[in-house]
């Protein structure tokens, strides 16, 4: 017998019964799906065994890490669906490409179209895969098992992953007679993968999953079409290169090819910049150019870029930065624990804002506010501005997007812009890598590097980023001119050396342990490569150091 500690209470289990068995036990009383355990600390799935005395917490499917072993299940067994009804695992080849909103796009590789026909018999036998309520079984097998197995699957992208690693050993997941390898943990049957729904979408499949928040209800889904066209424009830039997956950039490396992949992807980058001041010049009367973007998303190196850009075309670009707006930090306002609320928009001056840009467009001159972010207080210090009929403003801050920031300004005279780190690579066809993950990991280098905050502090901070980032920046991302996509395809490889060491000082036992230790495997994929040779205008030179911008 074994003693589970649960909830500060010791039951005693038969040993070798699962960890399913014992999450059935306490099922009702919890208010989400159990989808994993920890056994004293250390994430488990459920289907392991119970072979000794253990704390023992549970994680929902509502708990970040829950959320994604439901994602990453759930398109298992839309992979083994497809293959069902193609009647091919090779013929069904098909790559999980990235996210819209709730829904998963996933591009058609094989030799098929995702007509409605198809879509529905894919859902069909979903549903009856789900009803089946069969295991999803992880063995271990050596690595050139593993090779064998997804060899007869036609898998080659995950035979070039393994190829660059270090163990011996590969975890291959199994769904009746189908295997696959997926980068973290999964549920223990179809049965617990019961929200879904496949769509068509553009020429391949959407998949529709809940949100954490709600994980057993389906929202409607909205397209959005500038998003998928910026995602699918940074798709063809990698297919144009070769490299689409992990494995695909590091072969890349090992050939010796990255000086001429980074000048490759750094001038598709300044080709599209350059687009987007056309666009503006085109446009004619743009006094203000509004950019908002997530956090990490490189906003300052791409205003700067953009202005040299404009300057091209006769036009004087003038840098603004709307965190100079922000209130005194005694009237900032609070969030629900108590702490400053910098993410609102009502920590904005935005009316001082209004009043400033409006006397700059009748051409008035106007003192122009710095925030000083050490006493919370907005000074003026002599600085003014003064537009001329070539005079343009670039105006970079989260909320640049919200009609409420900007209430006051002549539709006709705004030009916006979004932008986003939007990761096109994939670790192989069927793992895709997190946009968020790519974000994180720019910031935290960058601000040890800065301002020397630890990886612990970024993490601990890194959901009320995002909770600010859903409510302030999303919603009105759709409503951009145009969207720009900040992500550089070899980045990854380049943030490895700096993210790696500062990753490992999160002790175990520490809160922010188990992203840390998900983040070290992530980035176990990729061979590393050194910084010397980007370009110092370079957007990843905003988060590794050395931008001739004043970033």
């Amino acid at each position: 017998m074994a003693k589970l500690t649960i909830n500060n209470t010791v039951k005693e289990y038969e040993d070798g019964i699962t960890y399913e068995k014992v999450a059935d036990d306490y099922q009702e009383e919890n208010q989400g799906r159990i989808a994993l355990v920890t056994e004293n600390g250390k994430i488990r799935e459920l289907y392991r065994r119970v072979h000794k005395d253990a704390e023992i917490c549970f994680i929902r499917l509502d708990d970040s890490i829950g959320h994604k072993t439901y994602e990453r299940s759930a398109t298992m067994l839309f992979m083994k669906a497809l293959s069902d009804v193609i009647g091919d695992p090779v013929k069904a080849a098909a790559k999980v490409e990235f996210v819209i909103g709730r829904g998963t796009y996933i591009s058609v590789k094989g030799d098929y179209k995702a007509d409605d026909e198809l879509i529905a018999a894919v859902n069909k036998r979903m549903r009856e895969l789900t009803e089946a309520n069969l295991p999803i079984t992880k063995k271990s097998y050596p690595i050139e098992q593993a090779v064998e197995l997804f060899k007869a699957q036609g898998m080659e992208d995950k035979i070039k992953l393994f190829r660059y690693r270090q163990s011996s050993a590969i975890n291959v997941y199994t769904l009746d007679d189908y295997h696959d390898y997926y980068y973290g943990y999964m549920l223990p049957s179809t049965g617990y993968i019961k929200y879904y729904e496949v769509l068509p979408y553009e020429d391949g499949f959407l998949l529709l999953l809940p949100d954490r928040r709600t994980p057993e209800k389906l929202d409607t889904f909205e397209p959005k079409q500038k998003l998928f066209n910026a995602l699918y424009r940074t798709t063809e830039w990698g297919c144009q290169m070769n490299v689409g997956t992990v494995g695909d950039l590091n072969d890349q490396i090992c050939a010796g090819n990255m000086e001429e992949i980074i000048l490759v992807q750094e001038s598709l980058q300044e080709r599209r910049i350059g687009e987007i001041a056309t666009e503006i010049a085109k446009k004619g009367g743009v006094k203000f150019v509004m950019i908002a973007g997530p956090s990490s998303s490189g906003k300052t190196s791409f205003s700067h870029r953009l202005s040299i850009q404009l300057k091209t075309h006769g036009l004087k670009p003038h840098p603004i930065a709307l965190d100079n707006y922000f209130v005194d930090r005694s009237i900032t306002p609070r969030d629900a624990n108590g702490d400053y609320d910098f993410e609102c928009l009502e920590a904005i001056d935005v009316e001082q804002f209004n009043k400033d840009m409006l006397e700059l467009l009748a051409g008035k001159e106007v003192a122009m506010p710095s925030y000083n972010f050490l006493t919370g207080v907005r000074e003026y210090k002599g600085n003014t501005m003064k537009l001329d009929p070539d005079d343009i403003l670039v105006i970079e801050g989260i909320h640049g997007l919200n009609p409420r920031m900007s209430y006051a300004l002549p539709d006709e005279s705004k030009f916006k812009i979004y932008i986003s780190a939007l990761t096109s690579i994939n670790i192989d066809g069927h793992n895709r890598i997190p946009t968020t993950d790519g974000r994180l990991l720019r910031r935290m280098v960058r601000d040890y590097r800065t301002r020397g905050a630890s990886a612990k502090r970024t993490i601990q901070m890194w959901p009320n980023v995002r909770k600010g980032e859903e409510e302030n920046i999303f919603p009105f991302q759709e409503e951009a001119d145009v969207m720009f996509n900040s992500v550089l395809i070899y980045e990854l490889a380049a943030l490895k050396q700096y993210a790696e060491p500062i990753l490992y000082s999160i002790e175990p036992g520490e809160p922010e342990y188990y992203e840390a230790k998900r983040l070290l495997k992530f980035l176990g994929y990729f061979l590393s490569i050194p910084t010397d040779s980007l370009p110092n205008n370079s957007i990843a030179r905003e988060f590794v150091g050395g931008s001739c911008f004043p970033v």
